[in-house]
């Protein structure tokens, strides 16, 4: 899976949806997260989010890569589980290019 980051997330969101679909929690980790919920799998990628913080203010690079590696994976996995993709999230941040993070932000206020 390694090179650019478009091709890295497209191969694991496919083998994702691979597990998802083949739904054998005791073969995988996917499969079995998912089994136990949305809730869950939001739950994961809090904490992953937590864990990635605490790596940036206290850890080192490689301790940080690693984290950030754990909350897109879990991130991945809650994106799939709605039957959404790195494709909308693409189309998402596409669509706010040129804009100013003030306005954008300002934009979802109103």
């Amino acid at each position: 899976m390694a090179g650019d980051i478009g091709e890295t997330l497209t191969a694991l969101e496919a083998v994702v949806h691979d597990r998802l679909a083949a739904g054998d929690g005791a073969a995988s980790y996917v499969a079995s997260l998912a089994a136990k919920g949305r809730g869950k799998i939001a739950q994961k990628l809090g904490e992953e989010a937590t864990e990635t913080i605490i790596a940036a203010l206290t850890e080192d690079d490689a301790a940080l890569t690693g984290e950030a590696a754990d909350l897109v994976f879990h991130l991945t996995v809650l994106l799939a589980e709605r039957g959404l993709g790195w494709d909308a999230v693409a189309a998402e941040l596409a669509r706010r290019h040129g804009t100013s993070g003030h306005a954008e932000k300002a934009s979802r206020t109103q």
